[in-house]
């Protein structure tokens, strides 16, 4: 129980996600030039920002609301990057990580890893959210009328 409460849908985002990650990479690594994005320098740069800005958020939501603490504990975290976001370590890691990684392999490859994901996560995510509603009733639908970015 621990861990489901944990991870909440990320099990099932990444094994959507997996396969055509393992085909992409074999693919990659076999005909890289055809992955090449042709960016340069400003890949490099667009890279680091998506890095900095994707590490920071998932540490942030990570830490700053004490996730490992509060979520197995049965509590409701809304506040932080989970009050921009409802679900910002699935937008950290699809939007920016991942995204930021293929740009500094110089590959857009990530980008459409990201974007798998991100998409994953959206289809996935109704299955977290009617846990949650379930869980905490009116302070759920108070807190998911209340995110900045509920779109997201």
């Amino acid at each position: 129980m621990y861990l489901r409460r944990l991870i909440g849908v990320g099990d099932r985002i990444l094994a959507a996600t997996l396969p055509l990650a393992a085909v992409g990479i074999a693919a990659n690594l076999t005909w890289p030039s055809v992955f090449r994005t042709g960016l340069g320098a400003a890949g490099r740069v667009a890279s680091i920002v998506l890095l900095a800005s994707g590490v920071a958020l998932y540490l942030t939501s990570l830490t700053q609301v004490q996730v490992l603490i509060n979520v197995p504990r049965g509590r409701l975290i809304t506040t932080g990057a989970f009050a921009l976001v409802r679900h910002p370590l699935y937008c950290a890691v699809s939007l920016l990580v991942i995204p930021g990684c293929g740009l500094l392999l110089d590959s857009w490859l990530g980008s459409v890893l990201g974007a798998t994901m991100y998409v994953a996560s959206r289809h996935f995510r109704g299955l977290e959210e009617a846990h949650l509603a379930a869980a905490f009733g009116d302070a759920y639908r108070t807190y998911r009328a209340r995110v900045l970015l509920p779109w997201l």
